[in-house]
């Protein structure tokens, strides 16, 4: 099988399906990455460990930190105690909410970043009102949400001795 053909297959087996954990199985969140396809998992009654990604995921699905996955336990392992079986996204979280199958101590994070993400967004609605008052309306350009918004605007005083300037 080619690489692309791999990659294909296993992209779709992550987005399309919906996983139910086995009894074996739990549902840990993502706080960091280790390197060398380590990352660093938090379960819902707070217990830290590693867990590796095996090697159909590398190079083909991406995961950062606060993700949820499904991972299989290693009973010999002293650092990495979990292999990542599925990864979770947001339909998939939805679905096992639904199921009644999500775990008590991940329920109230979700709806803490809805409320930060809507905070933000109405901000930045504010902002663009804001700047649409303006003779150039910039509103259809790229906001970068890393970087800082700074707001320029000439000051008044300029624009009088302009208009005297002009005036004489």
């Amino acid at each position: 099988m080619s690489q692309a053909t791999k990659r294909k297959h296993v992209v779709k087996e992550v987005l399309g399906d919906f996983v139910t954990p086995t009894e074996n199985q739990q549902i840990v969140k993502v706080i960091g990455s280790r390197g060398n396809n380590l990352h660093e998992t938090v379960t819902a009654q707070g217990e830290t460990f590693l867990v590796s990604m095996p090697t159909k995921f590398r190079k083909n699905i991406w995961i950062k930190r606060g993700d949820y996955v499904i991972v299989d336990p290693i009973e010999e392992g002293e650092k990495v105690k979990a292999e990542i079986s599925f990864i979770l996204y947001k339909d998939h979280i939805q679905y096992l909410q639904k199921q009644q199958l999500w775990p008590e101590g991940f329920m109230e994070e979700p709806s803490a970043q809805d409320k930060t993400n809507k905070q933000q967004e109405t901000e930045e609605k504010d902002e663009e009102e804001e700047v649409s008052d303006s003779e150039d309306d910039e509103s259809d350009l790229f906001v970068n949400t890393n970087r800082r918004n700074y707001q320029y605007s000439e000051s008044e005083e300029d624009d009088d001795s302009e208009e005297e300037n002009e005036d004489k």
